[in-house]
């Protein structure tokens, strides 16, 4: 057996399935498909169980699995360690959110690939949660406020937001000056999500309620410039709309508190070269942003 027979029975494995793996990996699904009879030949029982909706571990696959699993993450270490310095190569995978990626962080990964020829990366912008572990990432960027998990986060930087309107909205509802009167208006929303504020040294904690809901922060943008409701955007989406006049910045005696933006990685002794160097790129760009201009979704 070889490291690619076993890195590609680690994202069959992760992925479900032939045919995500072969995408995840760029490669054909008969190439993924040699690749796992080799395997199995070699170790001479059945690692995967093929049915319609993809394939499922067997008992020794399973087991295998882990085992697997960390002697590619030994490899890749090991190859980083004799590399030349400042030479990265392999594959990265990233997550990050499309409210903000193409924009703000796109660019970035350009550049990065840009100085690393021999690397490969692979850059998903999605608004949705993403699961680091099974589906096979090396890294996410996640905005706003982190929940508790078993995931390894770095803050890159800070990000900044407010609640928003339009006039026409203000006009016709009025506009909330407390908290309280926060929960008689109608909230554009990603999903049931409380909202938090800052009044001196105390948080309040709010649970608005509206009709209109997505999952995406610059479908929020437009809810508001609608006048469909008030909207807590990062200044990153809203800031044009408020200089225009679109928009307004409501209830600011209670602002939210600070949020970030924060590099994740799954659990293990040390990072991967290349999410360092990564995430020291993101440090530099973001430290360099002014607060307005940075995203929070």
């Amino acid at each position: 057996m070889d490291i690619e027979e076993l890195q590609t029975f680690v994202e069959v494995a992760d992925a479900g399935g032939v045919s995500p793996a072969a995408r995840r990996l760029g490669v054909s699904k008969s190439i993924v498909s040699r690749r796992l009879a080799r395997l199995e030949a070699d170790l001479g029982v059945q690692l995967l169980a093929r049915t319609t909706r993809g394939a499922a571990l067997t008992e020794a696959g399973a087991t295998f699995r882990d085992y697997a699993a960390k002697a590619c993450a030994e490899i890749d270490n090991a190859k980083e360690t004799i590399l030349p310095a400042g030479e990265l190569r392999g594959r990265l995978r990233i997550a990050a959110p499309l409210s903000f990626g193409p924009t703000h962080l796109a660019h970035v990964v350009a550049d990065m690939a840009r100085r690393h020829p021999k690397l490969h990366i692979h850059t998903c912008y999605t608004d949705r949660f993403v699961d680091l572990i099974s589906e096979g990432y090396d890294c996410a960027i996640r905005v706003g406020y982190l929940q508790d998990s078993n995931l390894i986060a770095r803050r890159i930087g800070p990000i900044h937001g407010k609640l928003v309107a339009s006039r026409s909205y203000i006009e016709a509802h009025g506009a909330p000056e407390t908290p309280e009167e926060l929960l008689a208006h109608e909230a554009l929303m990603q999903g049931t999500e409380s909202w938090q504020f800052l009044d001196g040294g105390r948080t309040i904690t709010v649970r608005p309620q509206g009709r209109f809901k997505a999952d995406n922060g610059t479908a929020l943008v437009a809810a508001a410039v609608a006048g469909l409701g008030i909207a807590y955007l990062p200044d990153g989406l809203t800031d044009v709309h408020v200089e225009a006049g679109d928009l307004v910045a409501v209830m600011t005696r209670y602002p939210p508190p600070p949020a970030g933006i924060f590099v994740l990685r799954p659990p293990g002794q040390h990072p991967a070269r290349k999410i360092r160097v990564l995430t020291e790129m993101l440090i530099e760009c973001f430290g360099q942003m002014p607060p307005a201009a940075q995203p929070a979704r």
